[in-house]
């Protein structure tokens, strides 16, 4: 989400690059690239026009820092802004004092309302520690109940429905239900409409009555443009909208309805659908989303996906060896399983500062797959002394994991100029000096804009030098070859998290040069034949 947006945005903060100082002359460039950016994501020509006055505004009036580069001060300001449009940070849900805290969702038919409620029911269990019940109260489009039946039994969370009932009796009677079970949570799956009518709006309106939810939030698809902007409008006329959720973020959204939907309606984002999963809903954070916007990408909520889903004592191991160049492709596969753990690996690497603004970044998960087959088809043994490979056990490999041999020939070859890399940068005193940096138990990791995160964020360099290590120097070695010596930026603190070598990674696929993995091969079957010729001349003089 965003790439062409931050891309532009990127582009915009180029031509004040060297620049002492600021001036209204000098930043009008930058202005209009800014005003184009936005026009061109869908937000509206009035706000777009507003912002960059605003911009301009917070730029030329901001006190002059020594030693700060102009583009830099004029990227803070377009981040204020960013921050200030979106806002306010804090905004969440509001929980009931006494009894369930009652939800309603509503929206037009197709933004994904459905599962986005049992998403919704699955953070607010494993995230908030409550007990949710769903209520399924869309009767009118064709096994909308059935869908909503279906993923409360994925996640073990309860489904209400009342057969034959109108929409606001059934989530009345839900209401009561939740109240006899002891449900702490109830979300109301409300019908849609392919268009905004008077009868979708009437029904919406009488469920709020009969149900006084605390919260009434507004679904909408990102991916609909000013389109989305009208609905929401629509919506908010008719209800007291308390927040908004938008969904399809992980499509061709071009991000303006996300920009513009709070000076619309009034009213917070709270949450964005980031996939088709359903543990794929994100809390919406202002300051965070406008790091991504300009490609500083996401370093706390980097650290925290990674606390969540690898050990980092594990991560740190994995680093060290590899810096040390002690690595084993048993390691890396541990590190493909580990990294692949948090997620799809275009959305991580979109976190990752510097990495949001390469608009053409295309991770092939794919390749990721082929990658995994290859060293799941060598043994342990094989793993651990991949010298060991020979001709026949190569082909065997080849056949295990339905590549060529080539593909094989391309892993191994790989994997030794990654350890040759990494043994030369230990000779050169990086390898030291990296994992001293990785092992700093300081409380934040680097922010986009060179600082200390938030302490609360948790540990920073020593997960963050794992996984930087992991994504550049590992992965992206191995998928596009050298991008592992690299990929050690990772672990140094003034580089923050990225990976650089992780570009690397885009390189051609695994075993993609035919001829030099038959070239290879030949190498080997006549190093081979000639072992054998040797052993013969060997048996004749005995």
């Amino acid at each position: 989400m965003f790439e062409s947006l931050t891309q532009r945005l990127t582009q915009s903060f180029a031509g004040l690059r060297g620049r002492k100082e600021l001036t209204a002359e000098n930043i009008e460039e930058g202005l209009s690239a800014v005003r184009t950016a936005l026009l061109e994501a869908d937000v509206h020509f009035e706000l777009a026009t507003e912002f960059t006055e605003r911009v301009s505004t917070r730029a030329l009036g901001s006190e002059r820092v020594k030693g700060v580069d102009a583009s830099d001060q004029f990227v803070h300001a377009v981040h204020g802004e960013l921050v200030e449009l979106m806002g306010p940070e804090d905004a969440s849900l509001e929980f009931a004092k006494r009894g369930p805290t009652v939800i309603l969702m509503a929206g037009l038919q197709g933004a994904g309302k459905t599962t986005t409620c049992a998403k919704l029911a699955l953070h607010l269990r494993d995230k908030h520690a409550k007990r949710p019940l769903l209520v399924a109260a869309d009767v009118k489009r064709p096994a909308a109940v059935e869908q909503l039946r279906v993923l409360g039994d994925r996640l073990q969370i309860p489904v209400f429905h009342k057969e034959g009932a109108a929409p606001p009796d059934v989530c009345a009677a839900g209401l009561a239900a939740a109240e006899a079970g002891g449900h702490d949570v109830v979300i109301l799956d409300t019908a849609g409409r392919l268009h905004v009518d008077d009868e979708l709006m009437a029904e919406v309106a009488q469920i709020a009555d009969r149900t006084q939810p605390h919260n009434q939030l507004l679904v909408v698809d990102a991916m609909t443009g000013q389109d989305a902007l009208q609905s929401a409008r629509a919506f908010h006329e008719r209800l007291t909208l308390t927040g908004v959720v938008l969904t399809k973020m992980d499509g061709d959204a071009r991000g303006g309805a996300a920009i513009s939907l709070k000076r619309v309606t009034g009213c917070p984002l709270l949450y964005l659908g980031v996939g088709e999963g359903v543990e794929d809903l994100d809390p919406f954070q202002a300051e965070r989303m406008a790091g991504r916007i300009l490609g500083m990408g996401d370093v706390v909520g980097l650290v925290e996906t990674a606390q969540e889903n690898i050990d980092e004592e594990e991560a740190q191991a994995g680093f060290e060896k590899m810096i040390m160049g002690s690595f084993t492709l048993e390691d890396m596969l541990g590190m493909i399983r580990m990294v692949r753990k948090m997620g799809p690996m275009k959305k991580v690497m979109g976190m990752m500062p510097g990495m949001g603004s390469m608009g053409d970044m295309d991770v092939d998960e794919g390749e990721m797959n082929r990658l995994e087959a290859l060293f799941t088809s060598m043994t342990p043994g094989e793993r651990i002394q991949p010298e060991i490979l020979d001709v026949s056990r190569r082909r065997r490999v080849a056949r295990g994991s339905g590549q060529e041999v080539g593909a094989v020939n391309e892993l191994i070859k790989r994997f030794k100029d990654m350890k040759k890399g990494m043994k030369q940068l230990n000779k050169m005193g990086l390898g030291s000096m990296l994992g001293k940096a990785g092992k700093r138990e300081a409380l934040a990791g680097m922010s986009p804009t060179g600082g200390m995160v938030d302490p609360k964020a948790g540990k920073g360099p020593g997960m963050l030098g794992g996984l930087g290590g992991a994504l550049g120097g590992g992965l992206g070695g191995l998928l596009g070859g050298g991008g592992g010596a690299a990929g050690l930026g990772g672990g140094l603190p003034d580089m923050g998290a990225a990976g650089m070598g992780a570009p690397g990674g885009m390189g051609r696929p695994m075993g993609s040069s035919p001829t030099r993995g038959q070239s290879d091969l030949a190498k080997q079957r006549k190093k081979d034949k000639a072992k054998r010729k040797q052993k013969r001349k060997n048996r004749k003089k005995r």
